[in-house]
């Protein structure tokens, strides 16, 4: 994924004039955006604005119509692009867990490792054990999803897509099918991932952790971005009467 002279300097995930329809319904609308590795970033917008749609787009689970999304300087819609080379590069967690039921924690972590990568099972074992550590769910390792809650489901997952060592982390609405109790557990991991340098992108309706965690906000509305910008001036001074009204009614 980069042998395309891409830089860090340059933007790590960049999308151009992105056009997305399902049928006659135009979902995006020329979504332009670029994020630098190291950066965290948060779309927010109500529901059928296009944010899922927008991530999904970027590790290639949706094609597109028209533009251009690139990975490491790799465009991520050319028909030669080895899929499984980018979903190495580009971890997604989803609202739901996907994981499977009859494998345990431990091994549900394992399984891409040792299918995808064809990693050593010493190695995988060792790591996947170090991740879950590091999501806090040591003593779990042998817990089936059905025994644990859904946070820690969660977080199952998320190290489980940090177990292929993406270069970059999408999340869509990651808390919504949680309880508020749950909530956090799972947002501390992601808050600790951005800690530690992962690029990541977020589709989120938790507005306080976006205002304390991202770089940047980015307002999504009918299929487009309508406004973004740093926390600080994106909630306080939006310019846009849609950004006002939108956070007028979730703040």
């Amino acid at each position: 994924m980069n042998g395309n002279g891409w830089t860090p300097d340059r933007p790590i995930v960049s999308l151009k004039d992105v056009h997305k329809s399902f049928g006659s319904l135009q979902v995006l609308k020329g979504i332009s955006l670029d994020v630098m590795k190291g950066e965290v970033v948060c779309i927010i917008g109500p529901s059928g604005s296009g944010k899922s749609t927008l991530i999904r787009c970027i590790n290639a689970l949706n094609d597109i119509q028209q533009g251009s999304i690139t990975v490491e300087g790799q465009e991520v819609h050319d028909p030669k692009l080895d899929k499984l080379a980018l979903r190495k590069k580009v971890g997604m967690v989803f609202q739901q867990y996907n994981l499977f039921p009859h494998k345990t924690a431990l091994q549900n972590v394992m399984m891409a490792p040792l299918l995808v990568l064809k990693r050593n099972r010493e190695e995988v074992e060792r790591r996947a054990r170090a991740l879950l550590a590091k999501v806090r769910l040591q003593g779990k390792e042998d817990s089936y999803p059905g025994e644990l809650s859904g946070g820690q489901q969660q977080r199952v997952a998320i190290a489980r897509s940090l177990a292929m060592n993406p270069g970059v982390m999408l999340f869509d609405e990651v808390t919504a099918a949680l309880d508020p109790e749950t909530v956090k557990e799972v947002l501390v991991t992601i808050k600790e991932l951005a800690g530690e340098g992962m690029t990541c992108i977020l589709v989120t309706h938790e507005m306080g952790f976006a205002r304390e965690l991202a770089d940047r906000i980015y307002f999504t509305d009918k299929g487009v971005i309508v406004e973004h910008g740093p926390p600080a001036t994106f909630f306080d001074r939006a310019k846009d009467p849609r950004t006002r009204e939108f956070l007028s009614q979730i703040l």
